[in-house]
């Protein structure tokens, strides 16, 4: 078995989802969830099927991430994955609705960072074993940090005053 560690390429300030499901319906489902989770929604879906033709399957509302999603799904190659990439909304807006598709069974990451897809081969194909994303911690909030945590969020909309 090889192991290769594929970079993630995108704008910085671009979100993605990156996760494994098990069967071609994904693709439409997917798009159907996203659509209906975020009226407006930019995104940009690419999916590895893993038997039969093996093509790599794509839907999306904005062409820039389509393609953001077809060149990196190329380059990690495992069966089953998908990725999607956000134009116009945070991850945290979909992933619940995400996560009730019957076919995802696992999200390795929902991030901007810049992200490493730890993939495994062997003689058979190819599967991701994992993500690094992102860097690890210079040390713990203090509880001026905590207050601009709570203070960003209410900012943004995602907590109530």
């Amino acid at each position: 078995m090889n192991l290769e560690c594929v970079t993630v390429e995108k704008p910085e300030s671009v979100n993605f989802i990156l996760g494994q499901s098990h069967f071609i319906k994904t693709v439409e489902d997917v798009h159907e969830t996203l659509v209906q989770a975020v009226p407006g929604i930019r995104f940009g879906l690419a999916f590895c099927e893993a038997s039969g033709p093996r093509l790599l399957r794509l839907s999306g509302t904005c062409p820039e991430m389509t393609r953001l999603a077809e060149t990196n799904l190329l380059r990690i190659g495992a069966g089953h994955a998908f990725i999607v990439f956000l134009g116009n909304v945070f991850p945290v807006s979909v992933l619940p609705a995400l996560r009730q598709i019957p076919e995802i069974c696992r999200i390795f990451c929902a991030t901007a960072n810049p992200t490493d897809v730890i993939v495994a081969q062997n003689e058979r194909g190819r599967g991701i074993l994992g993500v690094i994303d992102g860097q690890p911690p210079l040390g713990t909030e203090k509880p001026e940090d905590v207050r601009n945590r709570m203070e960003f969020l209410r900012k943004i909309g995602y907590k109530l005053a």
